[in-house]
C-alpha cells in the first residue's frame, strides 16, 4: 500500500525536476519542441515542458578550438588550430553539428589554392586562411578569431 502511494509522488517529483533547466553563464541552450526550435535559453534558470521540450544544442559562447591537417604533395603537411566562436546562436544553431566539418573543408579548400611559395610564410597564410573561413562562417553566425599553423 505504501509503495502505491509513494510511486506517484516520486514520479511527479521527477517530472517537476525535469521541468527546470539551468543554463550556465557563457552558454546558450537551443530548446526544441516537436522537432523545431522553439527558443534559445539564455543564462539563468528556466521552466520547460517536460516530455515535450528538449535541449538539442548547448552552445558555448566563449570560444572553441579545432585542429586540422591538410596533406600536401611534398613531405610537409599543413597542421594547425582554428579558434572560433559563436556570435549569433540563433543562426549558428542550424549548422552547429556540422561546424567542425565546415571549418575543416573550408581550410582545405583555402589551402589548395595556395602555391608552395605562398605557404612558406606561415603568418600570412594563417591570416588568409582566417579571412577565407570568416567569409564562409559569418553568414552562419560564427567567427574565426585566430588561426595558428604548426611549423613542420
Amino acid at each position: 500500500m505504501l509503495t502505491l502511494l509513494t510511486l506517484p509522488l516520486i514520479l511527479s517529483a521527477a517530472l517537476m525536476a525535469s521541468a527546470i533547466r539551468r543554463v550556465p553563464v557563457g552558454q546558450v541552450y537551443s530548446l526544441y519542441r516537436h522537432g523545431k526550435m522553439a527558443k534559445l535559453l539564455q543564462p539563468g534558470i528556466h521552466l520547460v515542458l517536460p516530455l515535450r521540450d528538449r535541449v538539442v544544442h548547448k552552445i558555448d559562447l566563449a570560444g572553441q578550438t579545432l585542429r586540422f591537417e591538410e596533406p600536401c604533395a611534398d613531405a610537409s603537411d599543413l597542421r594547425g588550430t582554428v579558434y572560433w566562436q559563436v556570435l549569433e546562436p540563433e543562426r549558428a544553431d542550424a549548422v552547429f553539428e556540422q561546424v567542425d566539418q565546415l571549418i575543416r573543408r573550408g581550410a582545405i579548400e583555402a589551402l589548395q589554392g595556395e602555391s608552395e611559395v605562398d605557404r612558406s610564410n606561415r603568418r600570412d597564410l594563417g591570416r588568409r586562411l582566417k579571412l577565407s573561413l570568416n567569409n564562409a562562417l559569418r553568414e552562419r553566425g560564427m567567427m574565426v578569431t585566430r588561426v595558428e599553423l604548426d611549423n613542420t
